[in-house]
């Protein structure tokens, strides 16, 4: 798919200054910093979305020092296209800068027809990171993750699977997401066995979902590996969208499979009051958010979608007050319990 760049401006210039005001963290106990911030591409970067826009947040994201961006196979829709839009933004824009760039993409859910498309095999890990490489025109991804635990597939050839990935140079460093805190320590020490460079988990983190909490934040800190979050506003509940209750045309509207009416409804109350706490912060809910998770010291970077540049822009401003009192995280608690 080719840009057809309207504004006539060809040739991307980046911010000199981009790393100014962007947060840094460690990530576990490797040598890799990721923003604060990063930019997942699970939604509205698709061939059913304007890659015109895409472009834009991109650049706007890494203009404010966001160097890590998120994919996965089969983030689209269709399966394949966000990173395949992505590898036509990388090659009209980001080529001179690939090296100050830290790209990731997964595999473990469905991707494409009979046996040998999902879950942890050996088969489908090398060749969906085979898949996505060409769909993003590069030599190698910055992480390569499992995407979720696979029951039947024995967790030895998994990791051996994401070891030999690393060898073959294909990646740098590997992740896992969505395992749970018994799960991610015996894949830990495999990894660790092989002398791979385990780095992340990437696990759903929200007000309104701690399970990270019970046991599996504790794990990685035992082993060194950072934790990035993902679906920080709760799709969007953690934001001043439902704060009067359910627009027309949202995703609660519309009862996805992740955010339905009744959902929404039945936290509305703490929706409000959360916000009224974001608000005496000097923030928006999302922000507050956003701030909230970062606070924990295994999170190394929260992952956020954005449908536009000004969006994006608004919840990067989390970083400007990422200090709690005692007396509101203890009234956030008490909250969404």
């Amino acid at each position: 798919m080719n840009i057809n760049d309207k504004s006539g401006v060809i040739n991307y210039n980046a911010n000199p200054n981009r790393y100014d005001s962007m947060v840094y963290n460690r990530t576990g106990k490797s040598g890799v910093l990721l923003p604060a911030l990063s930019l997942g591409l699970w939604h509205n970067f698709g061939f059913v979305d304007s890659i015109q826009n895409a472009r834009e947040v991109i650049r706007c994201a890494f203009d404010l020092g966001i160097t890590h961006f998120d994919l996965a196979n089969n983030y689209g829709p269709p399966y394949g296209s966000a990173e395949e839009n992505f590898g036509t933004i990388i090659k009209a824009d980001f080529k001179p800068y690939r090296d100050e760039l830290f790209i990731a993409t997964k595999a473990g859910y469905d991707m494409w027809p009979g046996p040998y498309g999902n879950l942890g095999s050996r088969k489908y890990l090398i060749a969906s990171l085979d898949q996505s490489l060409k769909r993003m025109g590069l030599d190698y991804v910055d992480i390569f993750y499992h995407h979720r635990p696979d029951p039947d597939t024995p967790l030895e050839e998994t990791m051996g699977a994401l070891a030999d990935i690393v060898k073959q140079g294909k990646a740098l460093y590997v992740g896992i997401s969505n395992y749970e805190a018994n799960e991610a320590s015996n894949a830990a020490k495999l990894l660790k066995e092989l002398k791979v460079p385990f780095i992340l988990h990437q696990a759903r983190y929200s007000m309104f979902d701690r399970w990270v909490e019970n046991g599996l934040l504790n794990t990685l800190e035992e082993h060194g590996v950072g934790c990035i979050a993902f679906s920080p506003l709760a799709q969007g509940m953690l934001t001043d969208k439902y704060l009067k209750g359910i627009p027309e045309g949202s995703r609660a509207a519309k009862n996805m499979t992740y955010l339905n009416t009744e959902t929404v409804n039945s936290n509305l109350e703490k929706i409000q009051k959360l916000n009224d706490i974001a608000q005496k912060r000097g923030q928006k809910l999302s922000q507050m958010a956003i701030a909230w998770i970062l606070r924990q010291p295994q999170v190394a970077s929260v992952l956020i979608g954005a449908s536009s540049a000004n969006q994006l822009k608004e919840n990067i401003k989390a970083i400007d007050n990422l200090e709690f009192a005692q007396e509101e995280l203890e009234l956030i608690d008490k909250i969404v319990s």
